[in-house]
């Protein structure tokens, strides 16, 4: 509930950090953002979240949160939540930025102390009845959210696998050291219960599930192929026999190691665009509700097949009947395969769905960006497409998928993203848009 005297507020959240947290919380604060929505969504970028899709629902609930919390002050576009109007004259940043603290305390309870260290600093400036009135409005907002999230699926996030092996069936696969060395023992397989998790905006977890691929067919051409171009490009020491490039190695690198990351591409697409606190809110509201729903649809359609890995596959080459697939019993990918079956991607799912909500806000697929992780990869694209077109080469570059499944699921994201900003958030009014 929210502490209705402004000075309770102030004195809870002065209550003694950890170093760690304090530290933490000083390595994210950003330097000079353009406004409260989207120095949060930096701030959450290096903050312990858990797994991808965990991660995708809290990021999520906070943006909606913020997006409510600036409705509730002025109406703009359909609210997410049934969140009551904030009193007449109430401070638009203190509703977002108390939002975006509640939110995500609520979502992701470990981080709590982080959050008021960051939220912290700037409450200590915000006096006057305007704060007092922005904050409740942002607290309302955060508390519509996370009660409506309260039992969505998300806390029984495994299930049991139970599969045999078989030809084209997916099993628990080795863990590529991160140095090298020998592999590591398989991890159990995740997230199978993510597929019953209640999505944003989707209707169900199923509904742009992806058809049976014919790259089923073991002895089939797209089999064929997609194995073994994997098999020669995404093993652990492709690259020193020669089978893979130097900057493709980088790109097996850069996407998972932060390139995917949607919300940072978008911060720097927004960066000179002078779009306000409202449109941003609504933005990022869309580009989190769009990749946390893509994460429930990819682990439905997984779950649904039940694909093999190409580590897998390709150590069963001489079972699978097919004469043009030879065994690699050793082979490894260059990246670590994560534990869950392959068809369709994930990482390409997160990434069409964020690039299509993108593509649709500002009504051109021709923007271009330049983006560095934080292990100090960079690259630059002079259109969304074939930042996600390299999403693809990516995972066939790590060794962790069969290029099938990542096309498949740049598609899957696509239809998430487009059917998040059609059917969710939409403006009420005639707005100025700065595209």
């Amino acid at each position: 509930m929210f502490l209705g005297d402004i000075d309770s507020v102030k004195t809870a959240l002065r209550k003694p950090l950890t170093a760690l947290f304090a530290a933490a919380s000083l390595a994210a604060a950003p330097a000079a953002l353009a406004d409260a929505v989207t120095e949060w969504n930096a701030f959450v970028d290096p903050l312990p979240l858990g797994p991808p899709p965990v991660r995708a629902r809290a990021t999520a609930i906070m943006h909606i949160a913020m997006h409510d919390a600036l409705n509730s002050v002025q109406p703009r576009y359909d609210s997410y939540t049934d969140v009551p109007r904030a009193k007449r004259g109430a401070s638009a940043e203190a509703a977002a930025r108390q939002a975006a603290a509640t939110a995500l305390k609520g979502a992701a309870p470990a981080v709590a102390a982080a959050v008021d260290a960051f939220h912290g600093t700037w409450l200590a400036s915000c006096t006057g009845q305007p704060c007092l009135d922005g904050l409740a409005a942002g607290e309302a907002a955060a508390n519509a959210i996370l009660l409506l999230r309260t039992g969505d699926g998300s806390a029984t996030p495994h299930l049991p696998y139970t599969l045999p092996a078989g030809l084209g069936v997916y099993q628990p696969t080795p863990v590529t050291p991160a140095t090298p060395g020998p592999e590591l023992p398989p991890a159990a397989p995740q997230f199978a219960g993510w597929a019953k998790v209640t999505p944003f905006v989707l209707r169900s977890g199923s509904q742009f599930r992806a058809e049976p691929s014919i790259l089923f067919d073991l002895r089939g051409w797209l089999y064929t192929r997609d194995y073994n171009e994997v098999k020669r490009v995404g093993e652990v020491n492709s690259e020193a026999e020669g089978n893979r490039t130097a900057d493709q190695s980088m790109i097996a690198r850069f996407w998972p190691g932060g390139g995917a990351n949607i919300n940072a591409v978008a911060r720097v697409i927004v960066a000179d665009r002078k779009l306000d606190l409202w449109q941003h809110a609504r933005l990022f509201a869309l580009i989190n509700m769009a990749i946390s729903d893509s994460a429930v649809a990819v682990f439905d359609t997984k779950y649904t097949y039940n694909f093999w890995r190409p580590v897998t596959a390709i150590r069963a080459g001489g079972t699978d009947g097919n004469p043009f697939t030879a065994v690699d019993a050793d082979w490894l990918s260059y990246q670590n395969t994560p534990p869950y079956p392959d068809y369709t991607c994930g990482l390409t799912n997160n990434v069409g769905s964020g690039l299509a909500v993108l593509r649709s806000y500002f009504g051109t697929d021709k923007i271009g960006y330049t983006l560095t992780t934080p292990g100090g990869l960079t690259r630059s694209y002079k259109s969304l497409s074939q930042a996600g077109f390299e999403s693809v080469d990516a995972r066939v570059f790590g060794g962790m998928h069969f290029r099938t499944g990542c096309v498949r699921g740049l598609i899957q994201g696509g239809q998430v993203g487009r059917f998040a900003i059609n059917h969710s958030l939409k403006p009420r009014r005639s707005e100025h848009w700065h595209k």
